[in-house]
């Protein structure tokens, strides 16, 4: 996934879990923007596997604490809504009631 696709993807999760967000590309990685502080996500180096992505919140860089190692792009999304603050949403249930 280029940088440009990420970002894509994360301007519609943003908009879908009703956060008011501004992200752009930046030389550190993507950037996310709020009223709340902001955030980033970084590609993880190689020797890190199977670690793919970091994710930095304010919180985490106030107490001078690394930035959170998550293994997909799953884990990214959940792990990003869950530090802005966003609601999980209903529960899909499929299957005979």
């Amino acid at each position: 996934m280029i940088d440009a696709e990420l970002r894509a993807l994360l301007v519609d999760c943003v908009a879908l879990w009703g956060i008011e967000a501004k992200i752009a590309v930046g030389g550190e990685g993507l950037e996310i923007a709020t009223e709340d502080g902001m955030w980033l996500i970084q590609r993880a180096p190689s020797d890190m596997r199977p670690v793919r992505w970091l994710l930095q919140t304010p919180e985490r860089r106030a107490a001078s604490r690394p930035p959170r190692a998550v293994p997909s792009i799953i884990a990214l999304l959940s792990a990003l809504r869950n530090a802005l603050g966003a609601d999980a949403g209903a529960a899909l249930r499929v299957g005979a009631s």
